[in-house]
């Protein structure tokens, strides 16, 4: 999934850096002492926000318009790209357990193989995620 949120930066006074504030993220401030790495940090500290509040189970914000938006004067307005598939199999860890029911036969033969359900399920749905993008 990929999300698009306005973010506003603001120039550091006397150097190069900024502070970015993506404002439908309460408390989603980073910086940056260039702007690339602005832009990056952006993206990832909006990303953990998004994705803290999905592993807790809660909904997240939608974003505002970028023409909406009210900002300083010396400040601007861009747009983050949010990479959330990429992101969560990168610094995802929250799990849940789920019971599932398969045939009595197909539990005893992956017992007797030492498979492990978790990850075989694991994988068969990250490939099908990647196949439904």
């Amino acid at each position: 999934m990929k999300l698009v949120y306005p973010a506003i930066f603001t120039p550091f006074k006397g150097s190069h850096g900024y502070t970015v504030e993506v404002p439908d993220l309460p408390g989603c401030v980073t910086e940056g002492s260039s702007l690339i790495e602005a832009i990056e940090m952006g993206e990832d500290a909006a990303s953990g926000w998004i994705l803290d509040e999905i592993e807790d189970g809660n909904d997240y914000p939608a974003p505002s318009e970028f023409q909406d938006l009210i900002f300083p004067a010396g400040s601007f307005v861009n747009l983050l790209v949010l990479d959330l598939d990429a992101y969560a199999a990168k610094y995802g860890s929250k799990t849940v357990r789920k019971n599932i029911t398969i045939p009595a036969w197909l539990n005893t033969y992956g017992e007797k193989h030492n498979l492990n359900f978790s990850k075989i399920l694991q994988d068969a749905l990250l490939a099908t995620a990647q196949t439904n993008e």
